[in-house]
C-alpha cells in the first residue's frame, strides 16, 4: 500500500491482515524499510518496526525480521542507525544511504519477500512516504522499486479530511513513469465523514481519468477501530454505499501512501 501524507497505513494494513485471516487466509505483513525510533524485539532478538509487530499480531503470526528487513533509527535530521535483518550495522547519513547503500539492500529485501510469499497465502506490503517521490525513485526499495521488481499490484491510500485527495491520487499516477503506472491497481479513500453518495461521482470521474477504480472508503474512526476490535468483519468495518472490499486476486499486494506535498 502506498499512502498520502500522514495517512495511518499501519492500522489499515493490520485491518486487512485480520480480515484475511478471518477468511481462512494465511497472511503476513511486510515493510521493506521502516524509519522509527521505536522498535520491537522478536523472540530471536531481532529489532523490527513496532508497526510490523502489531500487524503480525493482527495476522495471528509470530513477528520476524523477514517482515521488516531494514529499520532506520534516526539519530538526527541527517543520519540514522541502520538495522539490517534485526541487527545494527552502523550509522549512515541520508545522502550516503540514498547515494547507493539503499539500492544495495534491494536483494536482501526481495529475498525476504520471496521467503514470506513461499510460506504464506498472501503478503500485505506497506509502502513508505509516497510512491511519487521522484527525486528518490532511482534508489527506492520500499515503494515502486519493490512493486516493479516483485510484480506487486499497488493500492494508493489517501486521507480525504485534509482536502485535495482527488488531485493527490491523479497527480501521484501522473508523476509515475509508464513502467510504474501499470502496477497501480487503484485507490482507497481514508478518513471520510458524511454521505458517501456525495463522494461517489468524484470516484467515478477519477476512474475515467486514470482508468483505475477505488476499492473502498474508510470512515474517519473505522480504520483505527478495525485494529482494536475483535468483532470487525472487514478492514472498513462494513459496506459503504455500493463499494465493498473484494477478495484479493493477487498473492501479494503493495499498499502504499500517495503523495501530497512533503
Amino acid at each position: 500500500m502506498k499512502r498520502l501524507l500522514r495517512v495511518p497505513v499501519p492500522p489499515i494494513t493490520a485491518g486487512i491482515c485480520r480480515w484475511l485471516v478471518r477468511q481462512g487466509v494465511k497472511v503476513a505483513p511486510f515493510k521493506a524499510q521502516n524509519m522509527s525510533l521505536n522498535s520491537f524485539v522478536t523472540r530471536e532478538g531481532a529489532e523490527i518496526g513496532r508497526a510490523q509487530a502489531m500487524q503480525a499480531q493482527a495476522a495471528r503470526v509470530e513477528p520476524t525480521a523477514l517482515m521488516n528487513p531494514v529499520l532506520l533509527k534516526p539519530g538526527s535530521d541527517r543520519s540514522s542507525q541502520v538495522v539490517l535483518m534485526g541487527k545494527p550495522v552502523g550509522e549512515m547519513t541520508a545522502r550516503g544511504y540514498h547515494g547507493g547503500r539503499q539500492q544495495a539492500l534491494l536483494g536482501t529485501v526481495l529475498d525476504c519477500l520471496a521467503e514470506l510469499r513461499g510460506t504464506y497465502d498472501a503478503v500485505i506490503c506497506e509502502g513508505a512516504g509516497s510512491p511519487a517521490e521522484i527525486n528518490l525513485r532511482r534508489t527506492d526499495i520500499v515503494n515502486m522499486g519493490i512493486a516493479r521488481n516483485a510484480q506487486l499490484p499497488v493500492l494508493v491510500v489517501g486521507d480525504i479530511d485534509r482536502g485535495g485527495v482527488f488531485a493527490s491520487f491523479f497527480g501521484t499516477v501522473a508523476l509515475l513513469s509508464p513502467e510504474d503506472q501499470k502496477f497501480v491497481a487503484g485507490f482507497l479513500v481514508n478518513k471520510f465523514r458524511g454521505d458517501v453518495s456525495l463522494l461517489e461521482p468524484g470516484l467515478d470521474m477519477l476512474r475515467d481519468l486514470t482508468g483505475r477504480r477505488s476499492y473502498g472508503v474508510l470512515r474517519s474512526s473505522t480504520a483505527w477501530e478495525s485494529t482494536r476490535r475483535t468483532d470487525c468483519g472487514s478492514p472498513c468495518g462494513g459496506r459503504y454505499g455500493s463499494r465493498t472490499w473484494p477478495r484479493p486476486s493477487a498473492r501479494t499486494c503493495c499498499a502504499s501512501p500517495s503523495a501530497r506535498s512533503r
